[in-house]
């Protein structure tokens, strides 16, 4: 009879891991799903930002209208991309063109003046600051799950319920590039 209540305590103590490892399996899957969602809503702000932008300062900025339609498609591939592999370099190119767009502002004393400009900017950087926040967000959420789905014992749950690894938001190249900085 004490080999009963052993073998039935061991089988509820299995029961209870396998349900407690699963819950967590979903959980973390789940936290990770909302970190992209996110930053979706991040890209989108900023998606909206940028047309409006464009819109106030091409005409004060006749002389580079390469500039900016290089910003406009841009902003349209970084629209249409989905899901990590092609958000990440679609927004880093978006990146580029809007630096570049801010960059020539500079040459234009009449934009740096013009409070609709300056409001833009300031949006789009703190748009800009959120969606790094974001991703640094989801790139822990993703590394919670992926340590839960690669983990032993969990890795036997994860493998026959179909949880997987998800892919980190890498940085391109050409981000991680030291910018160079001259006094002169």
């Amino acid at each position: 009879m004490d080999t009963t209540w052993i073998v039935i305590g061991i089988g509820v103590a299995i029961g209870l891991w396998l349900m407690m490892t699963y819950n967590r399996l979903v959980s973390l899957r789940n936290q990770a799903k909302n970190a992209w969602a996110q930053i979706d809503v991040q890209l989108k702000r900023r998606h909206d930002l940028i047309p409006n932008l464009v819109e106030v300062v091409k005409d004060a900025m006749g002389y580079e209208q390469e500039t900016l339609k290089q910003v406009v498609a841009a902003r349209n591939a970084a629209v249409n991309a989905s899901g990590p592999a092609e958000v990440g370099p679609a927004e880093s190119a978006l990146t580029a063109a809007v630096t570049r767009l801010f960059a020539l502002m500079e040459s234009y004393p009449q934009l740096k003046a013009n409070d609709n400009v300056m409001q833009l900017q300031e949006e789009l950087t703190t748009t800009e600051n959120k969606i790094s926040f974001a991703r640094q967000f989801y790139n822990d959420s993703i590394m919670g799950l992926n340590n839960m789905v690669e983990s032993f014992p969990a890795n036997f749950i994860a493998g026959t319920f179909g949880f997987a690894t998800m892919a980190h938001l890498d940085i391109p190249d050409a981000e991680r590039a030291v910018p160079k900085v001259s006094l002169r």
